[in-house]
């Protein structure tokens, strides 16, 4: 099974990936572990293993020439037992010291591209850019929540009663907005910015989850299905199910154990599906309204590139997230988070944050992510670059080109009026049948 470092990498930088994992707030002495130790211990018997298996050569060798001349063997016989016995032992412990190191290095964090600012929390954020103007309104602001319910489009006491907490029924205009922002996204990614619409599973395997980073680490963010019994960790099955937390997660696998050629890449594909998160570090936090849904929907962008053109292509992924905001006229600003902020899985990463005027805060639109090989070593997914024999690990990078469900809210809250209708933005009028205004006369079939 692969992981997100090199072996031979992490041994010859062991400095440098504890400074790394120091950056991510971390201590390297909990984290390796006795490393070194281990490490150690498996080289050495693969050594001895290599020797010993020599000298039975030799001696088998040595037996082959003594019967053909008619002599004694047995004691040499018996030496080649002995040494079989001291090479069994020998791998058992190679095999054992490689295991440890395995499960050592799943637990590892990637590391932290050099442009990503040191700091312990979100508070040592950087702030990339702003764009937009805040609205201004000559009246109270107003959550959308409050919004959503007064118009009759949002229904969380419904959704409670059929599902529990952390879920919403849409309703009239408000389905049909959830829908028109989908489309709206989807035609912009696949018809200015070229990616390949893809419609995956909404279920995954185990391993999937292992290739992008989610298992085993974050088992309890996900909703596992039962279907094959409990989820044992350190078992990544191809036939148990989980309900996905992200698009990312199946688009990524489609390429596990693949090899693709250099000129297939990059390789850009978006996907609309829904997203299942557990929240299960969450209790008390957003309890009201949209924010930490167990169930939301998602445009998904997902590129598979040459580790030279990662760091471009990952400017160029979060333009077309920007993108999204700046048609619909939602004012945002770009952070790019420090090294203690930032996901288990990305080298670096740009949060794209939307202005909320009726809780008069930024809130995560979408994370825009460079996992460098890290995805690719868990997954197995290479390229082979053009005239070359062998093949190397590509790189990954994945971003929200947006969360429908928060897009939704942003329109609410920066689009209201003064009587509680909400102004639909010009450029999602084609897609609301050309309706104008969500407002709650337009609410029918409801009581």
């Amino acid at each position: 099974m692969f992981v997100m470092i090199d072996l031979a990498f992490v041994r010859a930088n062991l400095p440098l990936v504890e400074e790394k994992l120091r950056m991510r707030g971390m201590d390297p002495e909990a984290a390796l572990g006795n490393f070194a130790t281990v490490d150690r211990e498996r080289r050495d018997a693969i050594t001895q293993v290599e020797t010993l298996k020599a000298q039975r050569n030799k001696l088998t060798e040595e037996i082959a020439k003594l019967r053909r001349e008619g002599g004694d063997a047995s004691a040499l016989t018996e030496q080649t037992r002995t040494l079989k016995a001291e090479v069994d032992s020998l791998e058992a412990t190679a095999a054992a010291a490689d295991e440890r190191l395995r499960e050592l290095m799943q637990t590892l964090p990637n590391l932290p591209q050099d442009s990503v600012p040191v700091g312990k929390s979100e508070h040592d954020n950087r702030e990339e850019k702003v764009w937009g103007e805040k609205p201004e309104f000559n009246f109270p602001a107003k959550p959308h929540w409050e919004l959503g319910e007064a118009l009759g489009i949002l229904d969380f006491n419904r959704a409670a009663k059929i599902s529990g907490s952390r879920f919403v029924v849409h309703f009239g205009q408000g389905a049909r907005l959830e829908r028109a922002l989908a489309n709206f996204m989807l035609d912009l990614h696949t018809g200015e910015h070229h990616y390949t619409e893809v419609l995956p599973p909404y279920m995954v395997n185990s391993k999937s989850l292992f290739g992008t980073g989610q298992l085993p680490k974050f088992a309890e963010d996900l909703f596992h299905c039962d279907d094959k019994g409990p989820y044992q960790p350190g078992v990544y099955q191809e036939n148990d199910h989980w309900l996905i937390p992200t698009a990312e997660v199946p688009v990524t696998n489609l390429f596990r154990d693949e090899i693709l050629e250099e000129n297939q890449l990059p390789t850009s594909f978006c996907a609309y599906t829904p997203c299942f998160r557990s929240e299960a570090g969450s209790y008390g936090k957003d309890v009201r309204g949209m924010i930490r849904q167990h169930q939301f929907q998602k445009v998904e962008l997902v590129k598979f590139v040459r580790p030279e053109d990662s760091e471009a292509e990952h400017e160029r992924l979060t333009r077309h997230a920007e993108t999204v905001l700046e048609r619909l006229g939602l004012p945002y600003r770009r952070i790019l988070l420090c090294t203690g902020d930032m996901g288990f899985a990305s080298a670096k990463t740009y949060d794209l944050e939307v202005w909320l005027p009726g809780q008069e805060l930024y809130r995560e639109i979408s994370s825009c992510s460079n996992f460098e090989a890290f995805q690719a070593r868990r997954a197995n997914i290479r390229y082979r670059p053009a005239g070359a024999k062998k093949s190397e690990f590509l790189h990954t990078l994945n971003g929200s080109g947006l969360a429908v469900g928060r897009t939704y809210l942003a329109v609410l809250e920066n689009y209201q009026q003064a009587d509680g209708s909400i102004r639909i933005p010009d450029v999602l009028v084609p897609y609301m049948n050309g309706d104008t205004v969500i407002g709650k006369h337009l609410q029918a079939g409801r009581s």
